[in-house]
């Protein structure tokens, strides 16, 4: 079922949304699954062939050959204390060499940011679009329970000129739903808080009926790519792929990317063994790590770019300056009836983190207050990510200039760092003189959703791997 939800002015009502068959948001004979349930047991099942899983380390450094071409990575040293000496529990990481190293980070990687820099893989792309996605868990009174039955709106709690929608997955095991907010980090007014929009959304008639009555059980976030098929870079290099999430594979208006993820990761198993059993190339090839090209043609001409071809156009066409409303009938006459055949490609119009506004330029946002059954405060949420992080180690989150938050972020956006995190991690609290503020960073409670390197309008934050097994516990998310 999909919809607009309207606020108060409208009465709290809901607008239904026709889905015909082929749209991207008909999901008849589909699974419902909590995708952590199910990479645990791919885990298992890559296991069980001999593959060697190394969940407890973190591939923090790309290494490189004398040439240039990748060479492998390398985990990063645990045991260290803050200022970077040794301490008794030091444990010196590991290098792992391979001819052939295949990346899958996820959305905004930190090995894959060294790597579209130092081999210029985006050259010939966009920039890359995102969203932020807040989840949450919920077990339900087993008479609201209706498994299998799925929720998407789009629309209110949002401006016309702010992309964003929820869904509602009602789940095959016991009263369980899952529910989600994306909300494109392209946004302008440097007020909102995507946490807060999202508590705000469950107080909404058609959502309350569903949680009225049930328990809040899990909490989490993470950054998305959103820019599809204009913003995928060059997907191989000398010695190494990108694949999985990494390069951009979701389909928006599906808000679904798992099978092109894995789809990708089963063409990047050809393209190696394709070309490590190519003795010519091998013996002839220029640089110590292959470059496996083959790849990137394979998945040209697989499913996967057939599909974000087709919905290309989706995406970007909610930023002009009709809003949504641009969007949805854009949407609606050259994808449902032309199935994507338009002979262009629209633009994004230029990264995320260009887009914000001044704040002297935008209203602040009174959010209302949590209510403790409905909506809660994000310091309560974070605690159900299962988030820890050594408190005495080197930082993960680091400025590449320490006084640019207050110069420039607070000055001019209102620091909009302390209401884009999902985590309260970022703070600005009054100077030890009492004559300022000063940008605190609570680095134990970050989720590693990647928004403060993305959104940051001075791109300043730099995300860095923690020590390896740190971070959100996510269960069953």
């Amino acid at each position: 079922m999909n919809y607009f939800p309207t606020g108060k002015k409208r009465k709290n009502k809901t607008i239904p949304i026709p889905v015909l068959p082929g749209m991207p948001m008909n999901n008849h004979g589909n699974y419902v699954v909590r995708l952590g349930n199910v990479v645990r047991w791919l885990g298992q099942q890559a296991e069980e062939l001999g593959v060697e899983i190394y969940p407890g380390y973190a591939a923090s450094e790309v290494l490189f050959h004398e040439d240039g071409s990748v060479k492998g990575i390398a985990t990063n040293d645990v045991g260290i204390y803050k200022d970077g000496s040794p301490k008794d529990t030091f444990e010196r990481g590991m290098e792992l060499h391979a001819k052939i190293t295949i990346f899958g980070e996820g959305c905004h990687g930190a090995l894959a940011k060294q790597l579209y820099k130092t081999f210029d893989l985006r050259k010939d792309c966009e920039p890359q679009s995102y969203g932020i996605g807040l989840k949450e868990l919920w077990e339900i009174d087993p008479e609201k329970h209706r498994p299998g039955r799925v929720e998407h709106t789009i629309g209110w709690p949002f401006d016309i000129h702010t992309y964003g929608g929820t869904f509602l997955y009602h789940l095959d095991e016991g009263p369980l739903v899952t529910l989600g907010m994306v909300v494109g980090l392209d946004y302008q007014n440097p007020y909102i808080s995507p946490f807060k929009e999202f508590q705000r959304y469950k107080h909404h008639p058609c959502i309350a009926q569903t949680l009225k009555g049930g328990k809040r059980i899990g909490y989490g976030a993470r950054a998305l790519n959103e820019g599809g098929f204009q913003s995928l870079p060059k997907l191989t290099f000398p010695g190494g792929i990108l694949a999985g999430c990494s390069p951009g594979f979701m389909n928006v208006p599906k808000i679904k990317g798992t099978h092109n993820a894995m789809k990708s990761g089963m063409v990047a198993a050809e393209a190696v063994f394709e070309t490590l059993n190519n003795e010519s190339l091998a013996s002839n090839s220029p640089t110590a790590g292959l470059d496996p090209d083959v790849y990137e043609q394979k998945i040209r001409d697989s499913w996967v770019w057939k599909e974000l071809h087709a919905v290309r156009n989706v995406r970007p066409s909610f930023n002009t300056k009709l809003g949504l409303y641009g969007g949805v009938m854009y949407t609606g006459l050259f994808y449902v009836l032309g199935r994507g055949k338009e002979p262009w490609t629209l633009s994004h119009g230029g990264a995320d983190y260009t887009k914000l506004k001044p704040a002297a330029e935008c209203k602040p946002i009174d959010y209302p207050k949590p209510d403790g059954q409905l909506s809660f405060d994000l310091l309560e949420s974070v605690a159900l990510t299962g988030t820890n992080h050594d408190h005495d180690q080197p930082a993960h989150l680091t400025l590449l200039n320490d006084d640019t938050p207050v110069n420039h972020n607070l000055a001019v956006f209102d620091g909009p760092e302390q209401r884009f995190c999902p985590a309260g991690v970022y703070e600005y609290v009054e100077t030890e003189d009492g004559n300022g503020k000063r940008l605190q960073i609570n680095a134990q409670n970050c989720i590693h959703c990647k928004t403060c390197d993305i959104k940051d309008p001075s791109q300043n934050i730099n995300w860095v791997c923690p020590q390896g097994g740190e971070g959100p516990a996510y269960n069953g998310m």
